[in-house]
């Protein structure tokens, strides 16, 4: 028997006034899956969060959680009824409670409260830090008592907002490691709202690309990052190269040279090549560049040239071979790439 997924969303559009914040948008979220809806500001991802944890109410279309239908246009379940766990972006803690009452704040009362919240503390990592106070604690320990008060309930989805903007970039990291090491240890499905692709590429099992209301694109990280199906989406989705050129069947011809194509194309076209995809060497029949400058990574370097016909690169490199301004290096591309109409 297939199971019923955590989140199924059919349709659903919304409107602010004359402004159509979300048009008609689907997707389903399974059981014990991390979804991140993935978009720049504007393009709709916190309304379709909001309108799953009903604080906002669907113009049209469906939700169901957990194969109950919560909004339909006819019938709508109130927040407080719905079985979801909210962390926002400022986290929301009440600075008057110590870290335990935030916990139990959300928590039905019954002879386990006690032995849930120690639970609850225990895989967060504060065990020992059940009577701070939240000015006491790190933004990142912060954090992690948001999550395990939206948790306390046993929420069927987390639902996350932007949640680590307020985080240092040198804190970013590791307390997003550590949320997702929470979440798939709580065996709880999650929906993320971020505008930050590594923060999606790195969490999620799945993404959701939105612009303006729309999702564009949905798959895993490796399928959206290696087969974009736009060029917008190419370039939100990592960095991209995109060579003019003339198609013919599965080659293109441009000034990297005659390209092998993935899918068939004619006529004018822009060819993605991501930067790891470009080979810097003496190459005799790579096309020739110019370095223009670069950036010393450690592991690596990023590299970026110009064509003979004044196309720009922007290489991934390995960091053995020291490439100097004005040096004039061979390029190629490594494997089949992918071709956009132009």
């Amino acid at each position: 028997m297939t199971e019923t997924p955590a989140v199924t969303c059919h349709t659903l559009s919304k409107s602010f006034g004359p402004v159509r914040a979300v048009e008609s948008v689907s997707f389903r979220l399974e059981r014990g899956e991390f979804l991140a809806l993935l978009g720049p500001s504007g393009c709709g991802k916190t309304t379709v969060l909001r309108m799953i944890a009903g604080l906002e109410q669907p113009d049209s279309g469906t939700i169901s959680l957990a194969g109950q239908v919560v909004s339909d246009g006819h019938a709508f379940v109130p927040p407080d009824r719905r079985r979801v766990g909210l962390v926002f972006q400022d986290y929301a803690l009440f600075p008057h409670m110590t870290v335990a009452e935030n916990i139990a704040y959300g928590m039905a009362r019954g002879r386990d409260r006690h032995g849930r919240m120690a639970e609850l503390l225990a895989l967060v990592g504060l065990d020992e830090y059940g009577g701070r106070y939240p000015r006491e604690l790190s933004g990142g320990q912060q954090q992690r008592v948001a999550l395990a008060r939206a948790l306390a309930p046993q929420p069927d989805v987390i639902l996350l907002d932007e949640p680590f903007s307020n985080l240092d970039v040198a804190l970013r990291t590791q307390v997003r490691e550590d949320v997702q090491r929470i979440i798939h240890m709580a065996g709880v499905s999650a929906v993320l709202v971020t505008h930050d692709q590594d923060e999606a590429m790195s969490m999620a099992d799945c993404i959701a690309v939105m612009f303006a209301g729309r999702i564009h694109q949905i798959g895993t990280p490796r399928a959206l990052y290696e087969a974009p199906v736009s060029r917008q989406v190419a370039q939100f989705l990592g960095d991209a190269n995109l060579i003019p050129g003339t198609a013919r069947e599965r080659v293109a011809e441009t000034a990297l040279g005659d390209l092998p194509l993935r899918t068939p194309a004619d006529g004018a076209v822009e060819v993605l090549v991501r930067p790891e995809a470009l080979i810097l060497g003496d190459i005799p029949d790579g096309a020739l560049a110019t370095v223009q400058r670069t950036i010393y990574h450690g592991a690596h370097q990023i590299v970026w040239l110009v064509l003979a016909d004044g196309t720009p690169l922007k290489a991934f490199a390995p960091a053995d071979v020291e490439w100097q301004a004005g040096q004039q290096v061979r390029v190629t591309v490594r494997g089949a790439a992918l071709a956009y109409p132009a």
